[in-house]
């Protein structure tokens, strides 16, 4: 108690007493020594019978230990409207309903803000002057904190700011070796010059220290996002997107007008990030190094299943009402799905406003994906921190908008699984070479730029699995684009975003770059600003530099307006700049129409913007990805699949695009495969592709973690017994091994035991027949002669799909093209052949739902069969009257009308929804779920 005294020694308290005379009386006696003028006894007068009671017992606390009485609201809601909702709160809380609260709910609804008038009613006014002399001597603001970097990465003898420049310019002469160009250096010093003016050098080179860290472990990273607007960033390593590639704008990053902390994002391995994160801990320790939080608010789905548990309605029914609302459900939709899910008019009715009110609220405190904030302190001095969940972290119980207000310089370490990827595919084509004599080594340094077949292959659509341009959106939009070059690419990543779409700038460019629009621009400053884009403004960089060249906007008014266009929809500061941009604009001789035109284009940018910078550095991924996919998918996919999970796309619609490549895949077995899956040479005994494989591509041998509820610790007990000697039969698998039967039965279910001879319903047999090692005696099984028939391929092709995920057999659409609901469905690969406009009928696995938020409220499908995959879009009205099928079919029937892009060479090819069915019932259980985006 006496440590607790003297770590409040700053602090006013209010007591709140238990109402025992005889509990509260000596704490009220100990309160009174440790806090003489800093404590008081709170009194709240709630109208619920007790007020007398409790203010006669605060009164006699006070006369017996001499401290003041102040008067306490017990806030809980800004307005006694809200009763219900705090009341359907309270009991989530307590994981109860409403009806189950008893005494844990409030008797009436005085626990609200109330007016002074009312309350003078209810207190003595010598209580209510305590609660405004409290009021008085809280004089606190975050102003006062003094927030300090740590600064011991700088070497004795020099200071932060000599440091960093130090290890600029040795960046500076790696990456221009011939000399640094006049243009760059003045880059350089602008920037050195202003960071050290805002004393930001520390921060720099914090960042610049975990990089190299991730270079001394062959830990793949990026840095990204505004970082990629500094050439300090590129001089440094941090990040690889040169001032050649992009036009860098520093006042994105850092603006003396804004003072703001700057915020520089790097992606490592998802895999590996967690020993970047590690070592962070491990250098400043956990009192000065932390997470920071991330507020999880309430969604119309989760704000349904917690409000009708509340309400004490059937779970069955909450859950019904929660799929049939679908995730692509507007919230405005929810009162007429409530109907229809049978609830009651007046329960619908309450819901459906509880519901409402509850969007938006915060849920619970989560971790964020990864930002670091680290002192010079102890981080408790400045915020409150908590040890996390998971092992060995600790994170501070601040957003990302908290430590702003703060000033607090956050490091965001995040994770990437394409990093992972690449990484693992280069470390699978450098050992496959190795072991054939091929000394020649590959990495991203050594991949040739601008190749042509890379480009060729991007411009056909043909992306799956390739970084940022796999989407299905993306897909369409390639072969339109048909990018040529780097910076093409930059485009194609920034233009399929919500901004561009919003903003009407998609078609513009598409028209000027394919020759069918004029290019114009008013004045040569827009010109050299938009010249790259067609004169249509892609990036949020060119949104800035535009207010900067064209109305006179200083640096860091220009980034007071992109972070009005990112809170676009919060509130409405952006309005205010469009004066101001107009008259700046007119004053330097632009017409009105042409600047209420930029404005307006900066309104569809409004929170949806994309970056330049950030877009670069995506685009080398991209372009790194796809030349791989282009030249060595099986090395490619091969990785995909030791990577996951990450991506668009899950294990088997990769392996089915790969082996539409002429990639041949060998299944797990327990006699060749490893852990993960890896490259093999191509033989006559395994052909499990879709077409025949090219030879001079190895072939993917997949590998055990493939398996469905297979343990590593198990599959490296048989790892360690196979390398001592071959398995001679499944008794001696398991003995050797140390399997239980569960382990020997999931390797048997899943094709993984061919190699000892035994087709796979023998093996599932057998596996049954093993009994678990005894005392004294060994693993035994129990040869009861009985000889199975092997399964029918169909059946085979099931046991894949609940084990694996996937079949190297056959697909289930393949067994069921004479079925009678089918009859007349085209496949996927038929619709290139068909005509602009033609009716069409086509069926498949819905493998993927995505509603982005700037299609209107168009849903667009992927459905699978066993030929490729197809894109459906499935307009609103559709959508309503196909919801039950659209919400939950694994297998959907599609009619509709075939639709060809005109600008694309007929290589966009979507279907047009105008009735959709669900013939889920055709098919067994055990299939994958598709993967929903929003």
């Amino acid at each position: 108690m006496l440590l607790f005294s003297e770590q409040l020694a700053d602090n006013l308290l209010i007591w709140l007493p238990s109402g025992s005379a005889t509990d509260d009386r000596p704490l009220a006696s100990w309160l009174a020594r440790q806090f003489t003028g800093r404590c008081w006894i709170g009194v709240s007068q709630l109208l619920d019978g007790g007020d007398r009671a409790r203010l006669a017992h605060a009164e006699q606390l006070a006369a017996h230990c001499k401290l003041p009485i102040t008067a306490c609201g017990e806030v809980r809601m800004h307005s006694s409207e809200r009763q219900p909702l705090y009341d359907c709160l309270t009991a989530i809380r307590h994981h109860c309903s409403v009806m189950e609260l008893g005494s844990r709910r409030d008797s009436n609804a005085e626990r609200q803000l109330r007016p002074l008038a009312t309350l003078a009613q209810h207190y003595p006014a010598a209580l209510l002057e305590q609660s405004v002399a409290i009021a008085a001597r809280c004089q606190f603001s975050l102003a006062q904190l003094r927030y300090r970097y740590p600064a011991e990465l700088v070497p004795a003898g020099l200071s932060a700011n000599s440091y960093l420049r130090q290890q600029v310019l040795a960046g500076a002469a790696k990456r221009w070796p011939e000399g640094v160009d006049p243009r760059w250096q003045a880059m350089i010093d602008r920037e050195l010059a202003l960071i050290a003016e805002l004393d930001y050098a520390c921060y720099f080179l914090t960042v610049y220290d975990l990089v190299c860290f991730a270079q001394q472990h062959d830990i793949l990273y990026q840095g990204r996002g505004s970082a990629a607007n500094s050439i300090t960033c590129y001089c440094l390593f941090i990040t690889e997107v040169s001032p050649e590639q992009i036009s860098m704008l520093f006042e994105r990053f850092i603006s003396k007008e804004r003072r703001e902390p700057p915020d520089i994002d790097v992606d490592f391995e998802h895999q590996r990030r967690e020993e970047v994160i590690q070592y962070l801990y491990q250098k400043y320790g956990r009192r000065r190094a932390a997470l920071a939080a991330a507020v999880v608010c309430y969604r119309p789905r989760s704000a349904l299943r917690d409000i009708g548990r509340a309400l004490g309605l059937d779970p069955l029914l909450i859950e019904q009402l929660s799929l049939s609302m679908g995730w692509w459900q507007r919230p405005r939709e929810l009162h007429e799905r409530l109907a229809d899910g049978g609830a009651a008019n007046a329960m619908a009715e309450r819901l459906h406003q509880l519901v409402m009110q509850l969007q938006g609220f915060p849920r619970h405190l989560s971790q964020h994906v990864g930002g670091f904030v680290i002192s010079a302190g102890p981080l408790s001095e400045l915020v409150p921190i908590e040890n996390a969940s998971m092992a060995e972290r600790t994170i501070i119980q601040w957003d990302k908008t908290d430590i702003e207000l703060l000033g607090l310089m956050k490091v965001d370490v995040l994770a990437l699984g394409m990093l992972t990827t690449l990484r693992r595919c280069f470390e699978l084509l450098n050992h496959y070479r190795a072991e054939r004599g091929d000394s020649r080594q590959l990495s991203l340094a050594a991949l040739p730029k601008e190749d042509r077949a890379t480009y060729a292959m991007l411009g056909n659509g043909d992306s799956v699995g390739v970084f940022q341009v796999e989407s299905r959106a993306q897909m369409a939009m390639l072969p339109r684009l048909a990018p040529k070059t780097f910076y093409d690419l930059v485009v194609q990543v920034a233009i399929v975003r919500p901004g561009p779409i919003q903003g009407d700038m998609v078609h513009p460019y598409l028209r000027r770059r394919a020759g069918r629009e004029a290019v114009s621009y008013p004045s040569a400053e827009i010109e050299a600003v938009l010249e790259r884009t067609l004169g249509v403004p892609i990036f949020q960089e060119q949104v800035i530099r535009l207010a900067m060249v064209a109305a006179g906007f200083s640096g860091g008014e220009a980034d007071q307006l992109r972070r009005a266009m990112a809170d676009w929809g919060k509130n409405s500061r952006l309005d205010s700049f469009e004066e101001k941009l107009v008259s700046g604009m007119l004053a330097r001789g632009y017409s009105e129409p042409f600047a209420r035109q930029l404005f307006a284009q900066i309104r569809g940018f409004g929170g949806y913007g994309f970056p330049e910078s950030h877009s670069a550095s995506f685009a080398l991924l991209s372009y790194f990805s796809a030349y791989l996919k282009c030249h060595h998918p099986a090395a490619f996919c091969c990785a995909l699949l030791n990577s996951q999970p990450m991506g668009f796309y899950p294990p088997a619609q990769l392996i089915q695009d790969a082996q539409r490549h002429g990639v041949v895949f060998y299944p797990a077995d327990v006699a060749t495969s490893g852990w993960l899956s890896s490259l093999a040479e191509q033989t006559t005994t395994h052909s499990h592709s879709h077409k025949h494989g090219d030879d001079d591509q190895p072939a993917v041998q997949l590998g055990l973690h493939q398996i469905k509820g297979l343990s590593a610790a198990s599959a490296e007990r048989l790892l360690a017994a196979r390398a001592a000697q071959p398995f001679s039969s499944l008794v001696d698998l398991a003995q050797r091994s140390q399997l239980n039967q569960r382990d020997s039965s999931l390797l048997a279910a899943a094709g993984a035991l061919q190699s000892l001879n035994q087709h796979r319903r023998q093996s599932q047999w057998q596996a049954l027949a093993i009994n678990e090692p005894r005392p004294l005696l060994g693993y035994e099984a129990d040869d009861d002669g009985v000889t199975l028939t092997p399964h029918s391929e169909l059946e085979k092709l099931y046991s894949d799909y609940r084990q694996l995920g996937y079949s190297l057999h056959s697909h289930p659409l393949a067994h069921l093209r004479d079925h009678p609901e089918l009859r007349g469905c085209k496949r996927a690969s038929e619709l290139d052949a068909l005509n602009h406009r033609r009716f069409v009928r086509i069926a498949g696995l819905v493998t993927c739902r995505q509603r982005p938020s700037s299609a209107s409220g168009v849903l667009f499908l992927t459905l699978e069969d066993e030929s490729g995959s197809s894109n459906v879009v499935v307009w609103v009205a559709v959508q309503e009257r196909c919801q039950q099928a659209l919400a939950r079919s694994q297998l959907l029937r599609v009619k509709g009308v075939v639709e060809k892009a005109a600008d694309s060479d007929g290589k966009v090819v979507h279907v047009i929804a105008q009735e959709l069915t669900d013939l889920t019932a055709l098919l067994g259980s055990g299939l994958p779920c598709s993967r929903d985006f929003r």
